[in-house]
């Protein structure tokens, strides 16, 4: 591909959770389409990783270690950014855990620490970041949801209310920033094979292929691919959407 087909060509994105799985594949699959990274991740290792992938596809990069649930410390992500790159034009909002159990056995910090990194890590982001972008008049925001946020599911109730609460504050922000020409979207994956996802017997493997219509798991790839879409020019006029991409699991 030539310099003048790629579809983030001198873009600036900022990817949080990308020490890994689908931030660390996100992060590459921008930086092939022509956007310098900033890989925030609490492991400030693993992004430093990530950034190296990133410059040997030929993008600068830059590995900043944050907790997101820190709005100072997203503020001075932020600042760190625009000293390096002046700009910010992609914000994937894509950190986040899990800490699975039943709700009546749910621990106070169970439910806590998972509404606090999906989702207010995620506000955190999107208001910091949106200051800038409305500045510029002009940006792309993609936030991680899941199809748990849309159909629940046992054991994961702090799981489900901090995806769900994203793809509210995924449209309420989409229609305040559109007059500045920001887009603002969701994903929502079903079960994408990761290492998280590896460590389960093949007997809950099993299970869930059988109510996968596709009859296969996803692939970080295909959910950065689609990430990708909604960060570049082909998607120009989809604003507050959820995009599913989990084989036709939910219809």
């Amino acid at each position: 591909m030539c310099q003048a087909d790629l579809k983030l060509k001198d873009k600036v994105a900022l990817v949080t959770g990308a020490g890994r799985g689908i931030g660390q594949s996100i992060s590459l699959c921008l930086a092939e389409q022509g956007a310098d990274i900033v890989a925030v991740d609490i492991d400030t290792e693993a992004a430093a990783q990530t950034v190296k992938k990133v410059v040997l596809l030929g993008r600068s990069g830059l590995s900043l270690g944050a907790d997101v649930t820190d709005s100072v410390q997203v503020d001075s992500l932020i600042n760190k950014l625009l000293d390096k790159f002046k700009k910010i034009d992609i914000l994937v909002n894509n950190a986040g855990i899990t800490r699975d159990g039943l709700l009546i056995r749910m621990k106070d910090e169970d439910w806590d620490s998972v509404l606090n990194v999906n989702l207010k890590g995620a506000f955190n982001c999107t208001r910091a970041a949106a200051k800038v972008m409305m500045k510029q008049r002009c940006g792309n925001i993609v936030n991680m949801a899941s199809i748990i946020g849309l159909m629940g599911n046992p054991g994961q109730a702090n799981y489900a209310a901090s995806k769900a609460g994203l793809i509210g504050l995924t449209k309420s922000a989409a229609k305040e920033l559109a007059p500045r020409g920001i887009k603002v979207n969701a994903v929502a994956p079903g079960f994408i094979r990761t290492k998280m996802t590896d460590v389960l017997s093949e007997d809950v493997k099993e299970k869930m292929l059988s109510v996968i219509p596709l009859k296969k798991f996803g692939q970080p790839e295909d959910v950065a691919n689609l990430v990708l879409f909604l960060s570049c020019e082909d998607s120009s006029y989809i604003t507050g959407q959820v995009i599913q991409i989990d084989g036709g699991m939910l219809m």
